[in-house]
């Protein structure tokens, strides 16, 4: 059986993968499962970003697991949107409301102006329209960063937005049952100490409170 083939739920199942790069586009956070050079288990929460049809991933040339991935490590990248609980009338019918993906194969190690391209999308990514508002990435800050890129392939996607589907006999009792949405909230932002006087902040940390 394929890893992407669903095993339950599966009228929550989103085949349409302008669902998939809207969720994706929407996350900054994944969580990279493999199993390490020991035989163990790991997952890593490492920032994400997606750049048609691969996603990006980056960090420290000296990261030993980024090391193994890049050698070809067969992974498993999960992303999720966690946006509403689901309060039924029972705890057993309590959930939540979601969209949540998995995304397998490997990586491959970046090079060149691939790289430098890679994060300049991964930049704009996190905090949109800051490359333009930073100096570029210096040679030696480049070769210290490890920057990979996986296709997407073979994923599973799948989306709640139900409401309490409570059986009829706790319906008909006196119990509330709803949806608490819920969403990130960014607040004012804080300047670094060291922040000379008289900088404004950013259009691109402006456009991330509004």
């Amino acid at each position: 059986m394929p890893n992407t083939t669903l095993t339950r739920m599966h009228d929550r199942a989103i085949t349409d993968r302008a669902e998939l790069d809207r969720l994706l586009d929407d996350t900054v956070l994944a969580h990279i499962g493999m199993v390490d050079d020991t035989g163990s288990a790991v997952v890593i929460p490492t920032g994400i970003a997606r750049d048609r049809d691969r996603v990006l991933i980056h960090g420290s040339t000296g990261s030993g697991w980024m090391r193994g991935v890049a050698a070809g490590r067969q992974v498993c990248v999960t992303v999720t949107d966690l946006n509403g609980i689901i309060v039924a009338r029972s705890s057993f019918e309590s959930s939540f409301r979601y969209r949540s993906a998995v995304l397998f194969g490997t990586f491959t190690r970046l090079a060149g102006p691939d790289a430098s391209d890679a994060l300049d999308v991964i930049i704009d990514h996190f905090l949109p329209g800051r490359r333009t508002e930073i100096r570029g990435t210096r040679r030696r800050e480049l070769a210290a960063t490890m920057v990979l890129a996986m296709p997407i392939r073979d994923w599973s996607l799948k989306i709640s937005g139900s409401w309490p589907t409570d059986p009829a006999d706790d319906v008909a009792g006196s119990t509330w049952a709803g949806v608490i949405p819920f969403h990130v909230q960014y607040g004012d932002p804080l300047p670094a100490p060291d922040l000379r006087p008289g900088i404004p902040v950013p259009a691109s940390v402006r456009a991330m409170i509004q």
